[in-house]
């Protein structure tokens, strides 16, 4: 009798793109909160997680090597274009992307927005850095890349892997400055946990994300400007006016409570929306609805509620509504949907 011998099960390509952050970062001592982010290259992050090979074949490639404060629409479209090609043509069948704290949600919200494929796009970083005393990159890059094989992963959009933790793009945000559990959901929640690599689902974005999403970067070269001005009392019209002299072509107004607006600021906004800037009313509180129908009367004024998305994240999403249409109408549909 022959026994034909089982084929090995081949293990999934994942790519690792770098783009710097704390988890690429270094320090001459393991007990100082002073570093230098972005300067690991990739193959370094990956060769100080060996374990990853055991569960997926690894490429790296640097997309850059920058601390997160540094990330801008560049980055981003080259990002996003990389991706999609990677995915697209069966290259990979998943990607990881190493990035700092500071903006992680912003990149992972866009690329939600941009990516058009149902595989796996894992963005992880670190709280601490390489020469830490106790520097959580590591693991957090072995457990992104064990999400990012799992099949759970599939067709949920963009995901954030940080301190066991697997969180959608629309709804993360960082809330500490220094803390290793600073990721959090607070609208929804964190959708899986992820422990040493053993990965879990307990939540599905609803959500128009990735490969259901309009928005398409594939001839885009640039993203119009969109500000975010933030509210305070005693407030003053200045910061909305230079921002429409200087050509801002949206506003994001991260208002007071329920996304209010002082007085004098409130009248600018309007001016704005007459000069043909759109303007969508958001709030500085951290979570909730910034609702149409409150204290200030919207269509009156022709501004645009954000939804519950935070200001940086509205700030995303009306940059790609705005490379499509100036509709306000058309891009209250966009927050409503994405």
């Amino acid at each position: 009798m022959f026994i034909i011998p089982s084929k090995k099960l081949q293990k999934p390509l994942i790519y690792i793109l770098a783009t710097g952050g704390t988890i690429a970062g270094s320090s001459s001592s393991s007990l100082s909160s002073a570093y230098s982010s972005g300067t690991l290259t990739v193959d370094k992050l990956i060769s100080a997680v060996p374990q990853i090979s055991q569960i997926a074949t690894i490429k790296g490639e640097q997309i850059s090597n920058i601390g997160s404060q540094e990330m801008n629409n560049e980055v981003w479209l080259k990002l996003g274009k990389r991706i999609n090609e990677l995915l697209s043509s069966g290259q990979a069948d998943g990607v990881v992307i190493t990035h700092g704290t500071d903006t992680m949600e912003e990149t992972a919200y866009f690329l939600n927005l941009v990516i058009k494929s149902n595989k796996p796009v894992v963005m992880v970083g670190a709280m601490r850095n390489s020469d830490s005393l106790s520097s959580d990159g590591p693991l957090n890059l072995y457990n992104a890349v064990s999400v990012a094989v799992s099949k759970e992963a599939v067709s949920k959009g963009v995901l954030v892997v940080m301190n066991d933790e697997i969180h959608a793009a629309r709804e993360v945000t960082k809330t500490n400055t220094t803390a290793v559990d600073t990721f959090k959901s607070p609208n929804t929640g964190k959708i899986g946990n992820v422990i040493y690599g053993n990965a879990k689902f307990y939540m599905q974005p609803t959500r128009k994300h990735t490969k259901n999403s309009e928005f398409d970067i594939s001839k885009i070269n640039s993203l119009p400007r969109v500000d975010i001005i933030f509210s305070h009392s005693n407030d003053n019209p200045d910061f909305i006016n230079t921002s429409v002299k200087n050509g801002a072509k949206g506003i994001i107004n991260a208002g007071m409570g329920n996304g209010n607006v002082y007085p004098s600021a409130l009248n600018a906004l309007a001016n704005a929306v007459q000069n043909g800037v759109v303007v969508v009313r958001d709030s500085k509180v951290g979570s909730g609805e910034t609702t149409n129908l409150g204290e200030i009367d919207d269509a009156k004024f022709g501004f645009i509620t954000s939804d519950n998305l935070n200001p940086v994240k509205a700030r995303v999403l009306l940059m790609l509504g705005l490379t499509k249409t100036n509709d306000p109408k058309k891009i209250e549909e966009y927050f409503l949907a994405y």
